[in-house]
């Protein structure tokens, strides 16, 4: 991510991160919808074993952390029938606007949204609930342990909470690269002690160690391949240029024409990823769950 620079360090600055994260996916709402279909032929499965390892079935009553627009949370509703509910929450209250609408048009009514820091479930009336999910969405909170004491709190006792996160930066090319590419050409160092990213919780020690310290028990992790598969790299480039909030964060301190460039060569490194006719993306996700 972009840090904020002091005079005499380099210092992260959570507040001002939360309102970067705020405008991108207010911004890039309307394009993470649009590739909806292809987030489902990505993550669906994945999204289908977190279900399972959160024990959702018929009547579970279902609190989504950081939805987005909520393919997953509608995933749950048609899982959790009409006795269950869903409440998809999310940090932007437009890319929820579309996690409702999609609700509508598949005919969900036990599906609601409420727009709140996922750090600041305490503040949620809502609950309690049977099930708590994150999709990718724990790795971009500044403060990882209060939204897991958040979650847990939301929970029957009993009731589990299970989380999606990318595993380690060489298992996930098709987003590594491009990363890393960028960090070199905005001379950007190191991710900062504390600093929230798309691979902050991809050794499985470093996610069931978050789990545990915020009282999950039980806590079990399971490694699901998750290959991209779209058309050329071209296509890869564009979902992440329209969707990736992280990687405009990491370039906004440069120029016009040094954007261009990294974007170009992160296309190129991207195609090493084409076969054929095909793009396969590397990509590994872990699904952590721990039990209240």
């Amino acid at each position: 991510m972009h840090q904020v620079l002091t005079t005499t360090q380099a210092v992260f600055d959570p507040v001002k991160y939360k309102q970067t994260t705020l405008q991108q996916w207010n911004a890039a709402a309307e394009s993470w919808d649009r590739w909806g279909p292809l987030l489902s032929r990505w993550l669906g499965s994945a999204t289908e074993t977190m279900l399972d390892m959160a024990g959702i079935s018929e009547g579970s009553r279902v609190l989504d952390v950081a939805a987005g627009a909520g393919e997953q949370s509608l995933a749950a509703a048609r899982r959790v029938g009409p006795k269950g509910h869903v409440l998809a929450t999310d940090l932007s209250p437009v890319i929820l606007e579309y996690a409702e609408r999609a609700a509508r048009l598949q005919g969900l009514d036990n599906i609601h949204t409420h727009a709140i820091d996922g750090e600041r479930l305490d503040e949620l009336e809502a609950g309690p609930f049977d099930a708590v999910i994150s999709r990718v969405g724990l790795i971009y909170f500044p403060d990882q342990q209060k939204a897991l004491r958040g979650m847990y709190n939301k929970l029957v006792e009993g009731g589990r909470m299970a989380a999606m996160v990318y595993s380690r930066a060489e298992h996930n090319g098709f987003f590594s690269l491009p990363v890393s590419i960028i960090r070199r050409r905005a001379a950007l160092p190191p991710p900062l002690a504390g600093q929230p990213g798309p691979f902050s919780l991809g050794h499985p020690e470093v996610l069931e160690k978050a789990l545990t310290d915020a009282g999950f028990r039980d806590v079990q992790i399971a490694k699901v391949d998750a290959p991209i598969r779209v058309s050329s790299a071209s296509e890869c480039l564009q979902f992440e240029q329209e969707s990736f909030g992280a990687l405009h964060q990491m370039l906004a301190g440069v120029s016009d024409a040094e954007k261009d460039a990294a974007w170009e060569e992160i296309e190129q490194a991207l195609q090493q990823y084409e076969n054929g006719q095909q793009f396969e993306g590397p990509c590994e996700m872990l699904i952590a769950v721990g039990t209240r």
